[in-house]
C-alpha cells in the first residue's frame, strides 16, 4: 500500500524544471534552509531513486528562489554568490528533441531548460522515444529568437512543437544562430554536476 504522504511529495527535478533553475541551486537552497530531502522511488524514471520534498518545503523553497539577489557590490552582499545566483538563472540549454523517430520523425520539439536530463525526463512521459538531436548553451532571453529561427518554414502543431521535413535543416538553423551569439561554452555548466549534488545531499 502507497505512502500517501510519500504520494504527495515533489521530486526535486520536477520542481527545479518548473522554476526554471537548475537543480544544484535547489540544493543549495535546501541547506541554507535547513532542509532534507527524502528518497522515493519513481517508476517513470527508471525505478530510480529521486530526492524529494514536500509541499511546504517546495513554497518555502519557491520564496526564497523568488526573493531578488543583491547586485555585486550592494552591502552585505557576496559579489561573487550574487553573480553565481543570476548566472544559474540566465543559462542554461537550448535543445532539439525529436519526439517520435520511428512512427513520426519530422515532429520535433525546441525551448529552453536548465536541466537536460528532467526535461527529457518530464517528455518521456508522453513520448516515450523521444531524444535529443543537438543541445546548444543559451541564455533565457535568446529562447524567442532561437525558436523563431529554428523553426522557419516548419508547421506549428502546438506550443514549441512543430513538424519538419528535414530535422538537419531545424538544426543547421539553430546552430547558424548559435554561431552569431556571444559564446557561452563552459556557462552552462554540466548536468553531470548536478546529479552529484543531489546524491551528496540526499544521502547527507
Amino acid at each position: 500500500m502507497n505512502d500517501p504522504s510519500t504520494q504527495s511529495r515533489i521530486a526535486i527535478v520536477d520542481l527545479a524544471d518548473d522554476l526554471q533553475v537548475r537543480k544544484q541551486r535547489i540544493f543549495k537552497v535546501l541547506r541554507r534552509l535547513g532542509i532534507r530531502p527524502t528518497q522515493r522511488r519513481e517508476p517513470s524514471r527508471g525505478n530510480q531513486n529521486v530526492a524529494t520534498v514536500s509541499p511546504s518545503e517546495a513554497l518555502a523553497i519557491r520564496a526564497e528562489i523568488a526573493k531578488p539577489s543583491e547586485p555585486p557590490g550592494a552591502q552585505g552582499g557576496s559579489p561573487r554568490g550574487a553573480s553565481a545566483v543570476f548566472y544559474s538563472d540566465d543559462v542554461g540549454f537550448f535543445y532539439l528533441i525529436q519526439l517520435e523517430p520511428e512512427h513520426d520523425p519530422g515532429r520535433f520539439k525546441v525551448g529552453f531548460t536548465m536541466d537536460l536530463e528532467g526535461r527529457l525526463q518530464k517528455h518521456r512521459c508522453s513520448a516515450p522515444f523521444a531524444k535529443y538531436l543537438h543541445t546548444w548553451p543559451c541564455r533565457r532571453a535568446w529562447e524567442r529568437a532561437a525558436i523563431d529561427c529554428a523553426t522557419k518554414d516548419c508547421g506549428q502543431l502546438h506550443t514549441e512543437v512543430f513538424r519538419a521535413d528535414q530535422l538537419e535543416h531545424v538544426a543547421a538553423r539553430s546552430q547558424s544562430f548559435f554561431a552569431m551569439m556571444p559564446g557561452l561554452e563552459g556557462e552552462s555548466g554540466d548536468n553531470r554536476n548536478d546529479m552529484e549534488s543531489e546524491k551528496s545531499d540526499a544521502t547527507g
